[in-house]
């Protein structure tokens, strides 16, 4: 039997990371008692202190001050550690990390799944249990953590990033034809990565495509990019008419279109298009952010204050610095508009080598400490984001309440040392984090 490399590779890895799926540190018959805990609901600015939580199958279904008992199930002795919502990264690209532009762009598909794989369980052991994948063929990775073939966290996918011509992704060599004027599709397209589109037949099938793949939402690139290499920053990307069109393919399907876009006459044209989610936006002026706030668009942001990167080319990092500058403008801006719905994503992508790729996906929340406190920053990767997550509507993969600790809410929890609440490193130093619980299953657990 011929198998398609990509699955393959997948069957391979599977096999390799079986044996770390089926080794959970506490797997349990019954329910799961955390005794002797403060809480940090990822909403309120205060601890619930000196609580009893219990997990039943993969739900919270009691948080009590009294004294609470399971039969049959697991004990675990919090310590006066906080309890808390497993991170929420909503901007992730899990096929292309580990792996190098040209990997992605001329190499076969083998070798990034296999990084995939490895990037989405140590992107789980960094405490980050749901991720929003803004490009790439994800979804057989997908498939095989909800399986629980290996191990990671859940993954909102978008499929293939759908781009116009000279868009972000467009990659083709100068010598690469048209694929909307000769129908031949670009590498990263036959790869899932990135479409290249025109016109409104053309918007409609790819955005439906996707959507058929299994995309919780789907993500279009309407403004010029820093890692593209035919899209200028400035520029404002499809048409109004393209926009509207993938909008209501999406809003057919119950669920939202979100764009990449950093300028604000592109912002702005998307949301005149009915977009109600945007990717960076770190050139954003302070009307288009205040017509955000009122008209309840997201800001899914990133803090992007690294500006001189030794894996990109000098033009890239031109527009690095450009967007760097207009970061800290952002983030101030942010800070006054109390409505405006805002979520934190990292972005990490391109980052060859084992691992590298999330190896500071933790630690980049400390970057915001200059415009946030530890507080606000982790309701930007926690609770924040449970309404976004709910925006795929039917096509939500994980129905349900993530990003809290509630009642009814989903088992995704983290048990950390200290309060993050007082200090980002009881999150973003991994030895603090003593259990991780995703879907009410414990991946780590290092408590005494």
């Amino acid at each position: 039997m011929k198998l398609w490399n990509g699955t393959a590779s997948l069957i391979a890895v599977a096999a390799i990371f079986s044996g770390a799926a089926q080794a959970q540190e506490g797997t349990s018959d019954g329910p799961i008692l955390f005794t002797n805990v403060d809480v940090f609901d990822g909403v309120n600015e205060a601890l619930i202190e000196d609580v009893n939580v219990v997990v039943t199958d993969n739900v919270i279904t009691q948080i009590s001050s009294e004294e609470l008992s399971v039969a049959g199930g697991m004990v675990i002795d919090g310590e006066g550690h906080t309890l808390m919502p497993g991170l929420i990264d909503s901007h992730t690209h899990l096929m292309f990390s580990g792996i190098t532009f040209p990997e992605v762009l001329f190499q076969r598909s083998g070798y990034g799944m296999i990084q995939g794989v490895v990037i989405a369980e140590q992107t789980l052991m960094n405490g980050v249990t749901t991720v929003r994948d803004m490009a790439g063929d994800v979804f057989d990775l997908k498939r095989a953590i909800d399986e629980g073939t290996v191990p990671g966290p859940r993954v909102y996918p978008s499929g293939a990033m759908i781009s116009q011509t000279s868009g972000h992704a467009d990659f083709r060599l100068p010598v690469e034809p048209n694929p909307t004027i000769t129908g031949t599709m670009t590498v990263p397209g036959q790869k899932g990565a990135g479409l290249v589109v025109d016109g409104v037949p053309l918007m409609l099938a790819a955005t439906r495509e996707q959507l058929r793949l299994g995309a919780s939402q789907v993500k279009l690139a309407v403004s010029g990019s820093v890692s593209g290499i035919n899209d200028p920053l400035d520029t404002t990307q499809f048409t109004l008419e393209e926009i509207q069109a993938a909008v209501a393919a999406a809003e057919n399907w119950g669920t939202y279109i979100t764009v990449h876009g950093y300028n604000s006459r592109a912002v702005n044209q998307a949301i005149d298009g009915g977009v109600k989610s945007i990717e960076h936006g770190q050139l954003l002026d302070a009307a288009t952010l205040q017509r955000m706030s009122d008209e309840g668009v997201w800001l899914s942001i990133q803090p992007f204050t690294l500006c001189n990167e030794p894996g990109l080319t000098p033009e890239q990092n031109a527009k690095q610095a450009i967007v760097c500058e207009g970061t800290g403008k952002v983030y101030e801006a942010i800070k006054s508009l109390p409505d405006l719905k805002v979520v934190h994503g990292t972005d990490i992508f391109i980052s060859p080598g084992k691992g590298i790729g999330v190896s500071e996906e933790v630690e980049q929340m400390e970057r915001l400490l200059d415009w946030f406190t530890p507080y606000e920053i982790l309701k930007m990767s926690t609770g924040n984001a449970t309404e976004l997550l709910q925006m795929s509507g039917p096509r939500n993969p994980y129905p349900g309440v993530i990003g809290r600790v509630e009642q009814d809410a989903l088992a995704d929890l983290l048990l950390v040392e200290g309060n993050p609440l007082e200090s980002l490193d009881a999150v973003t130093d991994r030895d603090n984090i003593k259990i991780i619980m995703k879907d009410g299953v414990i991946y780590k657990n290092t408590l005494n």
